[in-house]
């Protein structure tokens, strides 16, 4: 549901009635929260668009960095607009998010979707990117990638939000970590309940992120970046990160022995560690 209507951005502070959102030329919202000082971070989530996937880091990051997180156009707690989703339209909402925060340039640390999304504006917009972390994500889909999410989107289907939600927990984190964090997942699925868009608005998402593809372009980028990945990740595999170092030029990745696709929740400290040794390079 839009909103009332707005000037162009507010921030709302916690216990005013609304939450920070910033309106978009088109009239839809997107949540974001900001935290801490220094240069800004922009810490952008996956196919699941909700800023909260962040929140076991966004405390320690804050202490170098403005951290910016948002929930995506189409989620959580952002505007579930009914349009065609693209990356190229996620990457315009952030740019605007971007303008009516007063950033002129920022470091941006996209996880899977986010890092396509963070492609999109080092090449489009270069001016605007200061370094790029490139968490989990590719360039172009295969057919590894494009049958993976058809399934995901025949679950979505046939069996509802509910079994699409218990599929993705299984496919984005590693037996161990399930085992370790049934309570936690239990959590984030009754928070996922109450903000779950409709199926079509999920689907086109799908369809967008699968039809990413600026591999012809990765030599535009020169933004200094960093690739990172765990070895275990089934969703985005270790060659979609090795394809990324070796067409963005000076690129450099950093692997993960093990942690799945969320590894920046499985191990957060070095996960935070090696993006901050990153971003911190002069």
């Amino acid at each position: 549901m839009l909103h009332r209507a707005l000037s162009s951005w507010r921030t709302i502070k916690v216990g005013e009635g609304r939450m920070p959102h910033v309106r978009l030329r088109d009239g839809a919202e997107l949540y974001y929260e900001k935290h801490g000082s220094g240069p800004a971070l922009f810490l952008v989530p996956g196919l699941g668009g909700d800023g909260r996937f962040w929140g076991a880091n966004v405390e320690a990051l804050a202490r170098h960095f403005t951290v910016v997180v948002h929930d995506h156009r189409g989620t959580a707690r952002s505007t579930l607009s009914r349009i065609t989703y693209s990356v190229e339209q996620m990457a315009d909402d952030a740019l605007q998010l971007m303008n009516a925060l007063g950033f002129e340039r920022v470091h941006w640390c996209g996880h899977s979707t986010g890092g396509a999304i963070g492609q999109v504006l080092a090449i489009d917009r270069a001016d605007r990117i200061d370094r790029l972390v490139l968490s989990a994500t590719w360039a172009k889909t295969d057919a590894f990638f494009r049958r993976l999410f058809e399934v995901r989107s025949l679950m979505l289907k046939e069996l509802g939000p509910a079994a699409y939600l218990k599929s993705s927990a299984l496919a984005l984190n590693t037996p161990a970590w399930v085992r370790d964090h049934d309570a936690d997942l239990a959590a984030a699925e009754q928070r996922a309940h109450e903000t779950i868009p409709v199926p079509e608005i999920v689907l086109s998402r799908i369809a967008a992120i699968v039809a990413h593809d600026r591999r012809a372009e990765l030599q535009k980028v020169r933004a200094p970046t960093l690739a990172v990945c765990a070895r275990d990740d089934t969703v985005t595999p270790l060659y979609f990160t090795e394809e990324l170092v070796r067409l963005i030029p000076g690129a450099r990745a950093y692997v993960l022995p093990d942690g799945g696709h969320a590894y920046p929740n499985v191990h957060g400290a070095e996960f935070r560690r090696v993006i901050t040794s990153f971003l911190l390079e002069s």
